[in-house]
């Protein structure tokens, strides 16, 4: 991820693991999912038998959400949908395509993933009436990513805004500092901020379990997309342009201002080496507290703030004039465009009996968007997707983001990479790079992941 979950009512309602496997895009183990492995074949056409079979990554209170928000309509048309969550869905699905155990529908948090399990013959493409739906509800840029060689097979279901930098309203007028303007500005703000508390400005966490390095990644995104632009982030994302251009070493180095820098990072935590070494969502809490001012997260981190306590025991709150706040990282000059990175899930059939397709148009619709959003805690980038329908300013927010198109958006850069690069050798190299090692090596052995 990368790049929407959480709210106002959300947080309580939310399993912030399911949150973090999501948006991070997590992976597990890489040779089920190998496009060269075996298990290649036909894919099940099935028989319509009034139930039809949801495997994904959705676990705990998130997933009772999912299963509310289609209870009405899978009432009303006769069809039991029966959803099976599962943490290790990344390593999972692999092993389950090649041993013929597969749902009639499975929900893939990263474009890489489905691209990979497409390659094994088994993935049904989009039917006419899902392809109908599909061209209603979502951009060209949406339709893309859950395409492999042109072929539609992906539904994108939500979404995730990557890029907000947190931070306390309060202590801002405190300090006297205002929103940046610019990426230059916005380091230039962390510096005016230890200058007047005697503290780093900043905290990140890496951690993760085996996905540890994904936030890295979503730091260097914002970086290149800003700073190079969408056409050079497209190279990039394809291979075409490697790690150890000009252009990725650049954002490297302006990223490494912050988060290599002792006198910068990491609030709260200890030094530079302390960031591999805390959990991803607890900065969330760092700035309820207040011993955080500044944290680099999605949308999701909303869930996590409030989940905690601010700095006088109470719950926190999410708004321009509550505890934490959130704006979008800048762009490199002040007159550059809105570019945000993002995430998403994709849901794409096993199966192609009339049941199971009908299941996936009705996933594909602003009717479905709109329930799943209703219910708090999510966003969707499905263009019949009403705002209001989301569960708080923040998110609603992150929605309008997502639906102006004067907004540049580009999908998160490791989960579109081949899978030994996106989650492998560049999560890892993030991890390496906090703990000291020289960029120019990080940067060699992230790109050497093409070769593995």
């Amino acid at each position: 991820m990368k790049k929407a979950q959480r709210s106002l009512k959300l947080a309580p309602v939310i399993s912030m693991a399911a949150i973090g496997m999501l948006l991070a895009g997590c992976s597990g183990g890489a040779d089920p999912n190998d496009p060269n492995a075996s298990g290649g074949g036909a894919a099940q056409v099935g028989e319509a038998d009034g139930v039809v079979d949801i495997y994904g990554p959705v676990t705990g209170l998130e997933a009772e959400l999912l299963e509310k928000s289609w209870a009405k309509w899978s009432e009303e048309n006769g069809i039991k949908i029966r959803y099976t969550g599962d943490k290790n869905f990344e390593s999972q699905i692999g092993i389950k395509v090649q041993g013929g155990d597969t749902p009639d529908l499975a929900v893939f948090p990263q474009p890489g993933l489905l691209q990979a399990t497409v390659a094994q013959g088994k993935v049904q493409q989009l039917p006419e009436a899902v392809q109908a739906q599909l061209q209603s509800n979502w951009s060209e840029d949406w339709q893309n990513y859950g395409k492999v060689d042109g072929v539609q097979y992906g539904v994108p279901l939500m979404a995730s805004v990557k890029g907000y930098i947190w931070y306390s309203p309060k202590q801002f007028e405190e300090w006297g500092v205002s929103v940046p303007k610019t990426w230059d500005e916005m380091i230039a703000l962390g510096t005016e901020i230890s200058k007047k508390t005697d503290e780093p400005a900043w905290c990140a966490g890496f951690a993760s379990g085996e996905a540890s390095g994904w936030p890295g990644t979503d730091w260097i995104e914002d970086a290149v997309l800003r700073q190079s632009g969408p056409e050079a982030y497209d190279k990039w994302v394809s291979g075409d342009l490697e790690f150890t251009s000009p252009e990725i070493t650049s954002a490297f180095e302006s990223v490494g201002k912050i988060l290599l820098d002792p006198e910068q990072v990491n609030a709260g935590y200890g030094d530079v080496k302390s960031i591999n070494a805390t959990a991803f969502g607890d900065v969330g809490t760092a700035v309820a507290k207040g011993t955080c001012p500044l944290t680099h997260q999605a949308s999701f981190l909303e869930g996590y703030v409030l989940d905690s306590k601010n700095a006088d025991g109470e719950k926190a709150t999410v708004a321009p004039d509550g505890d934490v706040w959130a704006f979008v990282a800048p762009p490199a000059k002040a007159d550059d465009p809105v570019s945000v990175v993002g995430g998403g899930e994709f849901v794409a059939a096993f199966s192609n009996d009339e049941e199971t397709a009908k299941v996936q148009e009705y996933l594909a619709s602003a009717d479905w968007a709109n329930s799943r959003v209703s219910l708090g805690g999510v966003i969707s980038a499905n263009s019949g997707l009403d705002p209001a329908n989301a569960s708080s300013d923040l998110l609603r927010s992150a929605v309008e983001l997502l639906q102006d198109p004067n907004t540049t958006f580009r999908f998160d850069g490791s989960d579109l990479m081949p899978k030994s690069v996106g989650s492998d050798s560049f999560w890892k190299g993030l991890v390496d790079w906090i703990d000291g090692k020289p960029t120019e090596e990080v940067l060699e052995n992230i790109q050497s992941g093409y070769d593995s």
